[in-house]
């Protein structure tokens, strides 16, 4: 891959990144209701899918995926369910009351495990159809057909997950600096009921990708 071609794709994984989307919103989420440290297993998920989406897109599923109506279709229903299952999960979760004399919650209650949080990230990307969308239309402007299509891949995958990384750590680290002024249970049930819709509105929105996008 000539240099010219890597900083364009550079350049565009973090406009990629930086555009807002559900994966956005659940390292905002985690790292408001959890902190950094523990939203760092959700990114690494949400780096998981990415890689899969890549991966697929790179080696011309994603285009059948796009071509086929009924895969589409599947695709598609799944993410939006997915996601306004996440939405309806985040608006109904339960939170504690407060500490004896008012003090405020504790930053970390409740915490999911490092495995769902993972896969929490990871099936967050991974059934977002339009990143499959997305990957088919734009990988194929930076690969050329004359050289090695893995190693291309690699270069193009490892670029995109390590823009991301810091893109969506940045995400959960700004969301963490609230927890002080949110801690309170009242502040905690705004929250999840914020973030919840705006992941069902997410979902939601996910029925209108069309496949000629």
């Amino acid at each position: 891959m000539d240099w010219q071609v890597w900083w364009a794709y550079f350049f565009a994984s973090w406009a990629i990144a930086l555009s807002p989307g559900s994966g956005a919103v659940l390292s905002m989420t985690h790292g408001l209701a959890y902190g950094v440290r523990a939203a760092s297993a959700t990114v690494l998920g949400l780096q998981l899918g990415l890689a899969v989406i890549l991966l697929v897109a790179g080696a011309g599923v994603g285009a059948v995926l796009v071509a086929s109506a009924t895969a589409f279709t599947v695709v598609k229903v799944v993410g939006a369910a997915y996601l306004i299952w996440l939405g309806i999960k985040q608006w109904r979760a339960p939170v504690q009351g407060p500490a004896p004399g008012g003090e405020a919650l504790p930053a970390k209650a409740g915490v999911p495990s490092l495995r769902e949080r993972l896969a929490l990230g990871f099936f967050t990307n991974v059934t977002n159809p339009k990143g499959i969308v997305f990957m088919v239309a734009v990988l194929p402007q930076f690969i050329d057909p004359t050289k090695p299509l893995w190693l291309q891949l690699l270069v193009l995958l490892v670029t995109t997950i390590s823009v991301d990384l810091v893109v969506m750590h940045g995400y959960a680290f700004l969301a963490s600096r609230l927890q002080r002024w949110l801690a309170t249970a009242r502040a905690r049930r705004a929250q999840n009921r914020v973030f919840g819709g705006v992941l069902m509105l997410m979902g939601a929105s996910l029925m209108l990708v069309k496949r000629g996008t």
